[in-house]
Formats: C-alpha cells, sequence, structure tokens
C-alpha cells in the first residue's frame, strides 16, 4: 500500500469502499501541496483549522498527526463515505478518534476559523454554498487556500472564491496540482441560491434540491425514463431507493403504492436532506426511513421486496461501474427470495450481463435508445 508522506508524518490511507486489488490511492498532489503549503506558513498553536471536502480523510489526518504545536481541526464533507474514511483512516494511523471534528454538508461549520483548506469538489454549487456559509466564520488574518489537480481546476473555483472570499492567486502548478489562495476581505452578507426547486407534472411533484444534488436544476433524463415503468404493487411491500438523491423514484412509487414500507438511502448528506424535506412535503408524517449511509450495506439480509436504483457511474472525478456493481451486491443480499430490483441504466453499460451473473432472471421492461430499464428477480 503506498505511504503518503506529508511534513507532519507518513500515513497509511485507505479509499472508501473498500475492494480488493484497488489501484487508486486516497490522497493525492493536491493534497500533498495543501499540506506543503500549511507547514510553511506556520502561524502559531492552537490554529482552528477547517478542512471542505477532505475525499478519504488525507487532510485531516495529516493535521491531526501533528504533536505540537496542536490545533482544533473541523472536516466538513457531503460524503459518507467520505466521513467513514476518516474514521477509518484515523484508526488506522493511531491518531485519536476525537482529534477531528466532523461536520455533514448540509449543517454550517460554527468558526472562527484560522486556516481554511478546500479540496475543490466537483460540484461548483457546493463550493459556492460552502463559501456562502464561511461568512462570518472567518478568524482575523484568516488564510483560505482551494486546491484540485490542474485537469480538474475550472476557472469558475477561482471566481467563487474571490466573489465571496477576497481576491484570489493562483499557484505554480506542482506535480499536476494547482493551489488557490484567498486573501479575505469584508464582503457583504450573500444570499444563498440554493437550494433549488423544481415542480413534475406526472407525478405531480414540487423537488426541493440541495447544493450537491444529481440534476438539481431538472429531472435527469434516466430517472425520467425510469418514472413511466415503476412497478405497481398495491400491497404492502418494504421497498428501498437506493442511492435516493432528491427521493423522486420513492415519491412516485409511493404515490402509486400507499401501503408500501418505504426505505431511501444516499452517501450524499445534502441528498438525504432534500429527500426528506421532499417527502415531509408529499407525505407529511407517512413513516419512511430516510438516512445517509453506504448503500444497503447495513440493511438486514433478506429484508426487502424491491430495491429501486438508478446507479451512479463515478465518484468523484473516477468513472467506472464499481459502484454500480456494488449496489447490484448489495441488492441481492438485501432482497427475499424471489424479490426485485429495478434499474435504469445507459444501454452501452450492459449492466444486463452484469445482473445475470447475481439474479436468476433478467427481464427488459423497457428501453429508448439511449436507455434500458431492467428487472433483476433474486
Amino acid at each position: 500500500m503506498p505511504i503518503f508522506v506529508t511534513p507532519f508524518a507518513p500515513l497509511e490511507l485507505i479509499r472508501q469502499p473498500e475492494q480488493s486489488h484497488e489501484t487508486l490511492q486516497a490522497f493525492d498532489a493536491a493534497d500533498e501541496y495543501l499540506l506543503n503549503q500549511f507547514a510553511e506558513q506556520g502561524g502559531g498553536t492552537n490554529l482552528r483549522v477547517l478542512i471542505l471536502n477532505d475525499n478519504f480523510g488525507a487532510l485531516a489526518c495529516a493535521l491531526a498527526a501533528i504533536e505540537q504545536p496542536r490545533h482544533l481541526i473541523t472536516s466538513c464533507s457531503d460524503s459518507h463515505l467520505g466521513h467513514m474514511a476518516l474514521k477509518i483512516n484515523l484508526q488506522r494511523n493511531q491518531l485519536a478518534a476525537d482529534a477531528v471534528n466532523f461536520v455533514p454538508a448540509q449543517q454550517s461549520p460554527q468558526g472562527p476559523f484560522d486556516r481554511v483548506l478546500i479540496r475543490i469538489p466537483k460540484t461548483l454549487a457546493l463550493l459556492e454554498e460552502q463559501l456562502i456559509r464561511l461568512h462570518g466564520q472567518l478568524a482575523p488574518g484568516a488564510q483560505v487556500v482551494a486546491a484540485a489537480m490542474v485537469k480538474h481546476l475550472p476557472r469558475a473555483a477561482g471566481d467563487l472564491l474571490e466573489k465571496y472570499i477576497g481576491p484570489v492567486q493562483a499557484s505554480l502548478a506542482v506535480k499536476k496540482a494547482r493551489l488557490l489562495i484567498a486573501s479575505p476581505e469584508p464582503r457583504p452578507q450573500p444570499v444563498s441560491p440554493y437550494p433549488s426547486r423544481y415542480s413534475l407534472e406526472k407525478p405531480p411533484l414540487n423537488l426541493v434540491n440541495h447544493a450537491n444534488v444529481f440534476c438539481r436544476e431538472g429531472l435527469d433524463i434516466g430517472t425520467r425514463a425510469f418514472l413511466p415503468h415503476l412497478p405497481r404493487d398495491q400491497q404492502s411491500l418494504r421497498v428501498a431507493d437506493l442511492g435516493c438523491g432528491n427521493g423522486v423514484l420513492a415519491l412516485a412509487y409511493a404515490l402509486n403504492n400507499p401501503e408500501a414500507q418505504l426505505t431511501l438511502v444516499d452517501e450524499s448528506y445534502m441528498a438525504v436532506q432534500s429527500a426528506r424535506e421532499n417527502w415531509l412535503a408529499a407525505f407529511g408524517e407517512r413513516p419512511v426511513d430516510i438516512r445517509a449511509g453506504d448503500g444497503l450495506a447495513e440493511q438486514l439480509p433478506e429484508s426487502l421486496d424491491r430495491v429501486l436504483c438508478n446507479p451512479p457511474f463515478h465518484q468523484q472525478q473516477v468513472v467506472g461501474d464499481f459502484l454500480a456493481w456494488r449496489m447490484f451486491q448489495q441488492a441481492h443480499s438485501a432482497l427475499v427470495t424471489g424479490g426485485q430490483l429495478w434499474i435504469v441504466g445507459n444501454r452501452h453499460l450492459g449492466y444486463h450481463q452484469k445482473l445475470k451473473r447475481l439474479f436468476r432472471g433478467v427481464e427488459q421492461v423497457a428501453s429508448n435508445p439511449k436507455f434500458v430499464i431492467l428487472k433483476a428477480i433474486k
């Protein structure tokens, strides 16, 4: 396993979810650049440090390894898997579990902070919301430094830092990573454009979408293809929306199946917040289980009758079907014999063949030139 060499301690780090024969590292040159800059700046003891979007805990673990001077470290992320990785990596490196205060991204970290280290996320709306929430949370003389690999660094990230924090200076590229160093200046209290909202006619739903929700401005085309073909069971079945996003699949299913018992799971805290608000608006106090989690990893075996899923094909900047395959495995474990997994997927991804490796029957429910809707029977 590669060791992450930092100015403070060598670290053994793993990604989440864990995979056998993992080829990807839990850190990159942007993490290294941020930590080197932090070490060069120095700046006192007991610094109050905020870390945003620390993918697998590399930054927080490195700062937690500093024995003298100790710093007060807060990590804020929208990823449940990232939170899991932080806890696991602290333990792997014999660092105290309480060395880092974790704040899920739907909450606002409470400063004031002397240093803010930011990994620029794939979704710039998330970055914008995080910068808006920094208003009034920076201590006098605070430093705000953001980092990304150059190939993943959009110009708009610097524009957002300048708009909400202050003038920005871009560093030279080192190992294909770059820093954006913002000098805080007084700014008027910003008004957040999030959450966004949109409405559907069929089914009739008004949907709230917090900043990091996939397709927050309108229904994604995969879900649009899926909705007309959701099962109509008309009985008290136990049904999960796996990777629920704003909850639209579960909401549409629940409207047509009033006796169903729904579980909604997503690894994004902002998605879970959106789903909760949307369920409350649509169904009031109708019982439901909505939670942030590692898919169905915590679901009891053979405890579900149906699983609905529009699986992702990326984790942060990494594209692949490993998350989808893991979801299919989780669904198979959680379903009763005879239970069904319903999915929508891009035709070219070949989910039909993958599902046949797990399930005794796979049927194509519907298709169009881009998507297929599949039903897999355990």
